[in-house]
């Protein structure tokens, strides 16, 4: 099944008919929040719902019933997934930054999806590093040319 967009007024109705799974017209006028709309603009949005294929109408004697077709569930990955695409190059790892830089998200809360294990290491001191390679340095251009032919000769061997 191919899911498409919903306008905002169209979702708006669909977010009422989530949780209900099914109705009847005058339920969802109703479950409908102030201001509410005429019934015919609902009416109308029903009927558009039903040829995105969002809903599926049932008669029973002169009255319809109209059944959830696509699950809160689908809609919201379709939703996420057109998101990513968007706004993200296709990368969720991007997404995920964004969340934690936004603070919507924080690294605490992933604990409870990953074990997280984070081990404290000291940074060596910049000075200490340069004098470490540069003592290697001499000791690589002073060192005897033999000790490295016989390095060489016995990589060879193996």
């Amino acid at each position: 099944m191919k899911i498409n967009p919903l306008t905002p007024a169209e979702e708006q109705l669909m977010k009422i008919l989530w949780p209900l799974g099914s109705a009847y017209m005058r339920e969802i006028v109703t479950h409908y929040p102030e201001p509410k709309p005429h019934p015919n603009t609902i009416s109308t949005f029903v009927k558009i719902l039903v040829e995105k294929e969002f809903l599926t109408p049932e008669k029973e004697g002169r009255i319809f019933k109209y059944h959830v077709a696509v699950p809160f569930a689908d809609y919201r990955s379709f939703q996420l997934k057109n998101c990513i695409e968007k706004y993200f190059d296709n990368s969720g790892a991007e997404m995920l930054k964004v969340l934690l830089e936004e603070k919507w998200i924080h690294a605490e809360d992933l604990n409870q999806f990953f074990e997280i294990k984070t081990t404290v290491v000291p940074v060596a001191d910049k000075e200490e590093l340069f004098d470490q390679s540069l003592s290697d340095f001499v000791e690589e251009l002073t060192s005897t040319k033999s000790g490295k032919k016989k390095k060489i000769k016995k990589k060879k061997k193996k």
